[in-house]
Formats: structure tokens, C-alpha cells, sequence
């Protein structure tokens, strides 16, 4: 059951920078074809690293070797360089999309309740939990879809009720797969004003799969660029007009004409 103290709030716990995610060597295998092959990335609390690349590059692939969902080589650690310890490395993760069937009578405290609850959620709504999660959902202006059916969200407002359940209680990592997909111009731009204040005030690190290098360019602190492995990482200005970008996405795309 979520508790009071995992209820989150801005400016309390701000990236110090001493924290690492270190992802050493990951290569996922289908049968004997490698789809992603020996991955090395440290990500620190307090960045975005966006991950890019053509279709099939390895970037869900790889965001789900992290969630451990595809059997891979090597291994993922989180570092409290504080003291060099090694801590677990809690995630929370904003999916592509989600597929809630239409007329299905679920709200979203009932969404978010089965994610954070283990008791069941249908039967009595507990004021208490009721009152944490409109706070949680308030943190992204979500606080008014409390009481509306899941199916009946906008892509955007899906999207921020999502984010408010990844981040109870708040993870070490935030993974977020193609976060704008199918949601409008205001959508979008919430997104971007929500991802700058998840940077600005908690204490976490995020990786995001995009396709909007215009998101990526204002946005990220470190871009990676795959294709079923790395062929060019560092600050967007570098990776966006390096030569692998341009032979990966044209030189159109690589220069915006």
C-alpha cells in the first residue's frame, strides 16, 4: 500500500549528480541473431538521455532489457557514489502507448490504485488513498481525471496519468518509449513543460526513446544513437550533425531541410 512518505513532492529531493546507473555490456539474443549487442551506457540522476535511431535500431529492445522483460548478457547496477556502493535500482516506466478497451469502466483512481495497491480497489474506495493520488496526479495538472474513465482520456491526458504512476513512489530511473505518439500539439507541449519539471526537481535520472529531434535538441543532456549498438553518443549538437546520423537518417533529416 502506498504510504504518506512516498507521496512526492518538488524541490525535496533534488538531483545531487552522485548517483549512476551503469549498464555494462547488454547484448539481447533471438535465437542465435543479436538485436541489440554489448550496450555501455552510464546515465546519472538529474539527466536526460534520449536514445534514437531508425525503426528496428534495438531502443525498445533495450528499454525492455532494463525493465528485464527480454533475457540479456551483461548487467545493470546502480551506484551511490557517495560511498561507492552498489543500491537497487528501482524504475518506473511510461509506455508507448496503453490499450484500455472502449466503455471498460475502470477510472483513473482505479488505475492508478491497482498499480500501487495490493488490496483490491473495486470493491471500497479508500479516502486516504483517494487523497495521495489526486496529490500525486496534481504534480501534472492531472488532479480533475481522477474520476474519469480510463478510456475515455486524450492521448495527453493518458500520458500524464501515466507519468504520475511511474513516479510513485519515485524510482532512481525514469523510462519513457515514444512518450509523444499519438498525442496533439498541446499535448506535446505539456509533455515537454512535464519532463522539465520532473529534471528540475526530483532526484532521478530519464532515458527516452524519440523521434523528435527537435525535442531532443532543446531537451536532452546526452543522445545516443543506435542501431543494434551504439554508433555515436554525447551532447545533441554532436550527435545531431555527426556523419552516422546523417548515413542513418539522410541528410534532409540531419539538417532539417
Amino acid at each position: 500500500m502506498l504510504k504518506s512518505g512516498d507521496i512526492i513532492a518538488p524541490d525535496q529531493d533534488r538531483a545531487c549528480g552522485l548517483h549512476c546507473i551503469k549498464i555494462s555490456d547488454i547484448t539481447v539474443r533471438f535465437g542465435n541473431e543479436k538485436i541489440i549487442d554489448n550496450i555501455n551506457l552510464h546515465i546519472h540522476c538529474g539527466k536526460i538521455t534520449a536514445l534514437i535511431g531508425r525503426n528496428g535500431a534495438g531502443k525498445s529492445t533495450l528499454i525492455k532489457a532494463i525493465l528485464g522483460e527480454h533475457r540479456h548478457d551483461g548487467s545493470i547496477e546502480f551506484t551511490n557514489l557517495r560511498n561507492n556502493t552498489v543500491e537497487e535500482l528501482t524504475i518506473g516506466y511510461v509506455p508507448q502507448n496503453l490499450n484500455i478497451e472502449k466503455n471498460t469502466p475502470m477510472s483513473v483512481f482505479d488505475l492508478f490504485a491497482g498499480y500501487i495497491s495490493p488490496s483490491p480497489i473495486f470493491i471500497r474506495k479508500n479516502p486516504k488513498v483517494y487523497k495521495m493520488l489526486k496529490e500525486q496526479l496534481s504534480i501534472f495538472d492531472a488532479q480533475d481525471l481522477i474520476d474519469k474513465r480510463a478510456c475515455d482520456l486524450s492521448g495527453g491526458e493518458l500520458q500524464r496519468v501515466l507519468l504520475s504512476i511511474a513516479i510513485t513512489p519515485l524510482p532512481k530511473l525514469l523510462l519513457l518509449d515514444e512518450p509523444i505518439s499519438g498525442i496533439d500539439q498541446r499535448g506535446m507541449e505539456l509533455f515537454y513543460e512535464n519532463i522539465g519539471k520532473l529534471k528540475a526537481n526530483y532526484d532521478l535520472a530519464m532515458i527516452i526513446v524519440s523521434h523528435d529531434f527537435d525535442f531532443v535538441s532543446k531537451y536532452a543532456d546526452h543522445v545516443i544513437l543506435m542501431d543494434k549498438t551504439i554508433l555515436k553518443e554525447g551532447d545533441p549538437k554532436e550527435v545531431l550533425s555527426c556523419d552516422e546520423f546523417r548515413r542513418v537518417f539522410g541528410w534532409e533529416e540531419g539538417h532539417g531541410e
